[in-house]
């Protein structure tokens, strides 16, 4: 697995590549739907889209600049590449380019394994250029068939997806959506499922650029922690549910400051929730947490670690399941800040566990020594 960093900012931040999430998910299941949805609603991120075939996603001609042979671009900043025979081929192509990106997507065909599309970015030359940051897997609630389940694709999508996206989730009862996680949960056990209507997911739940910045969001806080009236308003993806068809809808507050408050996430039951404190953490305690009491409902999480245990500056992130901790140097002061994201979470416990993982200090000798 590859080691993650993130943007925090701009001049500390190790270089580890370009964020990539791969989306995955049978065909008619909402994939589509999906990354036009990301397409149209960049917080002023620059994304790159590689599809197979741009005619299936029917980029809104509004947003189109120009176009050749295997790219479009639009004039959101975004760019849509066709994968052609050689992915390896069109990652480079995309980062060749003058602008800088924020952010890779990479659609898989319908049938496939995820698997293949992973190892690319983690076991070619790309592993230096790109970090695999997600794999998201899209099932159609209302079409899915037992059989599905007994599929060697359908098996792997969900084996490998960090967070599974239940689409059309409007079009069938509660106890379909039930029955559907249970069996989801017996091939990935603890599964991340999110469920969403015609693929409107909030954008900070899948890609994990602008999660947070810690100088906006941690700069001038007094208090140790519970800031999570920050919310990220890189998530504010438009929750209208307009028709599928024409998922164009401009008025996504895109005029908006940057670092506004965004109600989008509350909307739906999603909650940010910041701690911060002056004191190590003991990485056993904080293991002990990741473990053991992170629960299903959290998504997302990111944070600038400190360790009684270690003098780095450990830069920690999470989809789904999966983490990762990258080493860095300390340029301030050390501190632990974080940031989970998720639905309807219990603050309360969530900063209690959390503050249960500082470090207490040795009675015996009296200084920063974890027990």
């Amino acid at each position: 697995m590859q080691s993650a960093s993130s943007e925090f900012s701009a001049l500390d931040a190790p270089k580890q590549g370009l964020p990539v999430t791969i989306i995955t998910g049978f065909l008619g299941s909402g994939k589509t739907t999906l990354l036009n949805h990301i397409l149209t609603n960049q917080q002023g991120l620059k994304t790159a889209v590689l599809v197979n075939e741009f005619g299936e996603i029917g980029i809104d001609n509004e947003l189109i600049v120009s176009t050749d042979e295997n790219m479009v671009e639009l004039n959101n900043g975004c760019i849509c590449c066709t994968i052609n025979n050689d992915l390896v081929d069109a990652v480079y192509k995309v980062l060749e380019r003058e602008e800088k990106l924020d952010y890779l997507v990479v659609e898989t065909t319908g049938l496939a394994d995820p698997l293949p599309v992973a190892l690319t970015f983690l076991g070619t030359e790309l592993r230096d250029l790109t970090r695999l940051d997600s794999i998201i897997t899209v099932v159609d609630a209302a079409n899915y068939s037992l059989d599905l389940f007994n599929s060697q694709a359908a098996y792997s999508q969900i084996a490998y997806g960090d967070v599974i996206i239940l689409n059309k989730a409007d079009l069938v009862s509660e106890a379909t959506l039930n029955e559907l996680e249970k069996k989801i949960d017996e091939v990935k056990e603890g599964a991340r499922i999110l469920r969403t209507t015609r693929s409107q997911v909030p954008l900070a739940l899948i890609l994990s650029v602008g999660l947070f910045e810690s100088d906006k969001y941690f700069g001038n806080t007094a208090d140790t922690h519970d800031h999570h009236d920050h919310e990220h308003d890189h998530s504010t993806c438009g929750h209208d549910h307009h028709d599928h068809n024409h998922d164009h809808d401009h008025n996504h507050n895109h005029d908006h400051d940057h670092h506004e408050h965004s109600h989008h996430l509350e909307n739906d039951g999603f909650t940010s929730i910041s701690f911060q404190s002056d004191k190590p953490f003991s990485i056993r305690k904080f293991q002990y947490f990741l473990d053991n009491q992170l629960s299903t409902n959290i998504f997302r999480a990111k944070g600038i670690m400190w360790f009684d245990e270690s003098p780095k500056r450990h830069i920690f992130h999470l989809c789904g399941k999966r983490f990762t901790m990258d080493d860095d140097e300390w340029k301030s002061e050390p501190k632990n800040q974080l940031v989970l994201i998720g639905q309807n979470l219990d603050q309360k416990t969530l900063l209690t566990q959390l503050e249960n993982c500082v470090c207490l200090p040795s009675t015996s000798k009296g200084k920063g020594f974890g027990r």
